[in-house]
């Protein structure tokens, strides 16, 4: 949500006949839908409660939620900044170039994340959000069946990817991004790095590339200084693109324009 057009729960709303909205977009097909539709429910709580009718955003809903999240699966609680406004559109195309590819190095991770203000120690902190979610095949089916395999890649891991990945496999098969404790929110992911077993080439650059390398080494052996660095991001990243006065609105439905 944050990376295109700011944090501004542009991602929720719902796609109609003459508008295909940000969701619909093929980079954001592995979003969970169940995860938009608690932000949805809670919204309609809080509004449920006659003096807050109208008064808390669907943006600062989802910042909060992903708080909450983050704290159930095991990770940091941290406070949410509040204020923010819901945004006023929300299209498909607004996605393009705006969000990291699964395929992107180092320097080009770097400088996407710089055009938020995001430094690299805060875009491998927040990379590290893939201890949780899963993707689909076509996002690294490059590495396993290239020739050679890519050889970044842990040989057993590529086994098993190319076994829960054959080359006619539905494109809904859901992979986690963490082979290890994939519903738990750790630093496991960072050791995973360490072990060839980044899912992404986007993810086993942060090992591979030297000038990030000692970060995810450090992050790998220090839960409490990845979760320090990843509420700083968090943070920062929750700053991005508010939407304040008349350039939004807070939204009666998450899912649709007032």
């Amino acid at each position: 949500d944050c990376s295109v057009d700011g944090c501004d729960a542009s991602v929720i709303v719902a796609s109609t006949a003459n508008n295909k909205a940000e969701k619909d977009h093929p980079d954001n097909l592995s979003l969970a839908g169940d995860g938009f539709d608690t932000v949805i429910k809670a919204k309609a709580a809080v509004d449920g409660v006659p003096q807050c009718k109208n008064k808390v955003s669907c943006a600062d809903i989802l910042a909060l939620a992903t708080r909450d999240v983050i704290g159930l699966s095991g990770g940091p609680s941290y406070s949410v900044e509040l204020g923010r406004l819901d945004g006023l559109s929300s299209t498909s195309t607004s996605v393009n170039g705006k969000l990291p590819k699964s395929t992107f190095n180092l320097n080009q991770l770097n400088s996407l994340f710089a055009s938020h203000g995001l430094s690299q120690a805060d875009m491998v902190a927040l990379s590290g959000a893939h201890t949780l979610g899963f993707s689909h095949c076509n996002q690294f089916s490059n590495r396993i069946y290239s020739n050679p395999v890519d050889p970044t890649l842990n040989k057993t891991y590529a086994t098993q990817l190319q076994q829960m990945c054959p080359k006619n496999v539905d494109p809904n098969i859901a992979i986690d991004m963490d082979p290890t404790t994939p519903r738990k929110f750790d630093n496991v992911y960072f050791q995973n790095l360490v072990e060839g077993k980044g899912l992404f080439t986007s993810d086993q650059v942060l090992y591979t590339d030297s000038r990030s390398q000692p970060k995810v080494r450090t992050w790998a052996k220090n839960k409490a200084a990845f979760n320090q660095a990843f509420i700083t991001a968090m943070t920062k990243l929750g700053r991005v693109g508010v939407k304040t006065g008349k350039n939004g609105n807070i939204r009666r439905d998450c899912s649709v324009f007032n």
